[in-house]
């Protein structure tokens, strides 16, 4: 067996892992114990990484798609590459070269990001090359750009150790960074005076673990923190001589903020007046006090003054620049940083360098030897699409990104794509949404298949590398990047010198030589300075033997005057307000263990233990007055879309309020998921979308036809990929797979009548439940419309279809997962009962890593055991920890009971 250390490809936490590999295969992964980031801890997610390589849904070789049905035919990269080169020399000599644009991920590596932001604006000469980042995170850059004047996130986790006050914004930190969350759990155990604000709508997990939650209402996020603002003032907990020395701008806001009083703020936000003075009073009396923030703040279409908002608290009190002090921003993705310091967004150059300033694009034409980059504005997220759909943009290269999927009002960006008149789709995985409407498909290497670097949300840059080979002929993506632009160079008759890398080596060093005299500064870095000393934050310019554990701690910010600058932020709601016709909030979000849109972590069975399937959680109350219960289905819309799906009471909504997670795709339900209901209203400075929040109406739908599925016959992800073209059949589809000594994948459909004629036939076929599966057993009733299927080897139950009645779908499913001999529940089968007599049930899995599911947790917790006991008797939380906070809750609820 052999070990190598690389980077977690999840979350902006980059996380170090080791990974294990026998016979040429990944075989485990565990934290890497050495690494500043993790100290050996890891997610869900994480530890069941090797699963996500899985080879049957790869792609493998590069396709061609005349007609885009299908996955086309598959072809050496001479051909594909030759063809996409020709058709962008075409398309660029006949439209120009910003008819052609770029859109990338957050999850590509640095040196991947470096070459197709070269290859664009170096080769081509488009500016419209951006990323899924901006999605995330671009809220956050440019309140960072604005406030202290460059985007560098100045404090680092340690800072967790040293704060008194931690105050999290717009961020289910449980759900989205576990492992930064158990960080901090440790730290509130150290020191039991601190003091954790969680900011909200929903009563999280992470929400239900503070000592003060403001569950303000959505969007209210501005009012709340001037009010906070104009609290700090009126009690003076202010640093004057911070404020004097360091900032400018602070008189104008102090007069802007003096109409928010806490009494009209909290009034805004829905609470209270004295939580918002609590909040105030911990934030403005602690020694330390650091921020930290995700999508709640960012994916608004007033995200950048959410940012500022909370900022400018930060510089009121003097709270920056210090050990445990500081606006932290979480990334997302494991790599948005990396995007952001080569210029992955259309609003970024090199070396955080400006597009719209002629001598930062005059210093990165001359480092890379061309005559100039394009001065026109490039097109970010919403826009370029909008372009494409207009006919302005021919050819889109869509690299390691689902836009189909996560961009808002998706079935509009559906539309684009099939518009566009050349389509590159580069991808590890040939199911996901986007792949409909390419009609190239490049072949990319996944985690543990190449090597590079990424940073992460603390600026610190780790290493990626490779472990086993990449699937047939795929290839990392910066390799991609390379030998297409040198093809389209000699096409384009320009530009041939600018690719002449050997390796990923080569495109980091010229990376580090963009930053030198930088606010990020790096050259002193290389990849032996990386393998000599591990992971290192920047800046760590030449000379220097370390990087910056934090910034501006000489409280000389980036700014032309070395000022910061308070920014007037006034309050605005949310870009849909609710109104008669479409009276719900509805908030989207992540769960514990799935990440984005699935396309890696959907095909590990065990991450669907926890949360199974798509489910609208909603106000009990609400319910009842809608005479809704528990598992009905309701369609949710508004005038973007609308989606059909179970509905759940949840303890932690508000009335007036939905939640619905925003992973599920076009591969689990019949919908494009919560992105057919949000608008691509954007921020006018970030040009961030509002992703987090739509108006929405509720109403229950009746739809007679039923059918359902189970089936062990053949490779689960196999299975699911198989399903995906009947679910857009139905009015109402959910697919997912169970966890088990027999995975499988399971389905359910709802729709009027039968779809069609030959759907039972698809279904069966699309499963395995015919052929050689095993032995069929079927049971019809044509008058009612009911018809069956089991499929059996020997005394075990490999598959069953119901169609026409379903209520025995769960004790059956847990059947054929737990692969065991069936006895006298055979003749059971076809019964239409929800479960026979005596037979115990699975409950809902609530610590992945030891198994224990929620009815042992509640009977532990009934016998007086308390939540921390339970590692020791249970085992929750003796690995990852990922469960604790809920645990925790689950205790606090039956000591409330009690």
């Amino acid at each position: 067996m052999m070990t190598v250390k690389s980077t977690c490809c999840y979350c902006g936490t980059g996380c170090g892992i080791e990974i294990d590999v026998c016979d040429g295969q990944v075989c485990g992964v565990r934290g890497d114990p050495d690494h500043p980031a993790n100290f050996g801890r890891l997610c869900t997610k994480g530890l069941t990484l090797p699963h996500t390589l899985h080879t049957a849904s790869r792609l493998a070789e590069p396709r061609l798609r005349p007609g885009r049905t299908g996955l086309g035919e598959a072809v050496s990269w001479d051909i594909a590459l030759d063809a996409v080169s020709d058709r962008l020399a075409a398309i660029i000599a006949e439209h120009g070269p910003e008819s052609v644009a770029f859109y990338l991920s957050g999850q590509m590596l640095t040196e991947d990001y470096y070459v197709y932001n070269k290859l664009a604006r170096g080769l081509i000469g488009t500016p419209h090359v951006d990323t899924n980042s901006r999605l995330c995170m671009s809220s956050a850059v440019t309140g960072y750009k604005l406030a202290l004047g460059a985007d560098a996130p100045p404090c680092s986790y340690e800072d967790f150790d040293h704060a008194d006050c931690v105050l999290i914004a717009g961020s289910n930190m449980a759900y989205a960074h576990p492992v930064l969350f158990r960080r901090l759990e440790a730290a509130r155990t150290a020191n039991p005076n601190m003091k954790l604000i969680v900011v909200d709508p929903r009563r999280t997990d992470t929400a239900a673990s503070a000592d003060l939650h403001l569950a303000i209402q959505p969007g209210t996020d501005v009012a709340l923190f001037n009010g906070m603002l104009h609290a700090l003032i009126w009690d003076d907990r202010l640093d004057r001589g911070f404020i004097s020395e360091h900032t400018e701008g602070f008189a104008e806001l102090r007069h802007a903020v003096r109409e928010y009083t806490p009494k009209m703020a909290a009034d805004i936000c829905g609470i209270s007046e004295d939580a918002l003075l609590t909040a105030a009073r911990w934030f403005g009396e602690a020694g330390a006090a650091l921020s930290l923030w995700c999508m709640g703040l960012n994916q608004s279409a007033h995200g950048t003054d959410k940012n500022l908002a909370l900022i400018n608290l930060h510089l009121a009190t003097g709270q920056i620049g210090r050990p445990g002090a500081g606006p932290f921003s979480l990334t997302g993705q494991p790599n948005a940083m990396g995007g952001r310091e080569v210029g992955g967004l259309a609003t970024a150059l090199s070396g955080h360098r400006d597009p719209a300033n002629p001598q930062h694009r005059a210093e990165v034409a001359a480092l890379w030897g061309v005559d100039a980059l394009p001065a026109t504005p490039g097109k970010t997220a919403i826009p370029m699409f909008d372009a494409i759909a207009a006919g302005q943009i021919k050819a889109l290269w869509i690299v390691c990104t689902n836009p189909a999927h996560s961009m808002p009002d998706a079935n509009q960006v559906r539309e684009a794509l099939a518009a566009c008149e050349f389509v590159i789709v580069q991808d590890a995985y040939a199911d996901t949404d986007s792949i409909d409407y390419a009609d190239v498909l490049l072949p990319a290497a996944g985690w543990a298949e190449k090597d590079g670097t990424v940073t992460n949300s603390e600026r610190r840059i780790s290493r990626v590398r490779r472990a086993v080979a990449a699937p047939g002929s795929a290839r990392a993506d910066w390799d991609i990047g390379i030998d297409a632009a040198r093809r389209l160079a000699a096409r384009l008759g320009r530009g041939g010198h600018l690719f002449p890398y050997a390796g990923p080596d080569e495109v980091f060093a010229e990376h580090c030589l963009t930053t030198v005299g930088r606010d990020l500064d790096i050259g002193g870095l290389s990849y032996a300075v990386l393998e000599a000393e591990g992971p290192q934050q920047w800046p760590r310019p030449a000379g220097a033997s370390q990087g910056a554990a934090r910034l501006y701690t000489d409280h000389r910010f980036a700014t032309d005057t070395g000022r910061a600058r308070f920014h007037l932020t006034p309050y605005h709601g949310v870009a849909e307000a609710v109104t008669a016709r479409y009276p719900f909030h509805l908030l989207t979000g992540r769960l514990r263990d799935q990440w984005h849109g699935m396309s890696r972590s959907g095909r590990v069975p065990a991450l669907f233990a926890h949360t199974a399937e798509a489910v609208l959680s909603m106000h009990a109350g609400d319910m009842a007055r809608r005479g809704l219960s528990e598992g009905e289905l309701v369609r949710m819309s508004n005038q973007h879309g609308d989606w059909v799906l179970p509905v759940q009471a949840d303890s932690g909504m508000l009335s007036g309020q939905l939640f619905v997670p925003m992973h599920w795709s076009s591969g689990f339900v019949a919908s494009a998921g919560s992105n057919a209901l949000t608008a691509g209203k954007m921020d006018k400075r970030s040009f961030q979308p509002e992703l987090k929040h739509a108006a929405v109406r509720l109403d229950k739908i009746e739809l007679a036809w039923q059918c359902a599925a189970v089936s062990a016959c053949g490779d689960p992800v196999s299975l699911l990929t198989a399903l995906r073209p009947l679910l857009a059949e139905c009015r109402f589809a959910s697919a997912t797979l169970l966890d088990g000594d027999t995975p499988a994948v399971r389905v359910r459909f709802a729709h009027p009548t039968l779809p069609s004629a030959h759907f039972l036939a698809q279904l069966d076929r699309a499963l395995g439940l015919e052929g050689e599966a095993g032995v069929q057993q079927l049971f019809s009733d044509p008058r009612r419309g009911i018809h069956k299927l089991a499929v059996w080897q020997g005394s075990r139950l490999r598959g069953v279809r119901l169609a026409g009645e379903c209520c025995a779908l769960g004790w059956l499913g847990e059947r054929i997962v737990s692969g065991g001999d069936m006895g006298e529940l055979r003749a059971l089968v076809f019964a239409p009962q929800a479960s026979p007599a005596g037979l115990t049930r699975r409950a809902r899995m609530v610590c992945h890593c030891a198994k224990v599911d929620e009815t042992a947790i509640y009977q532990a917790l009934a016998k007086g055991a308390s939540a921390d006991s339970l590692r020791e008797t249970l085992g929750c939380g003796s690995g990852c920890g990922s469960c604790m906070p809920e645990v925790r809750r689950m205790a606090a609820a039956v000591s409330k009971a009690a």
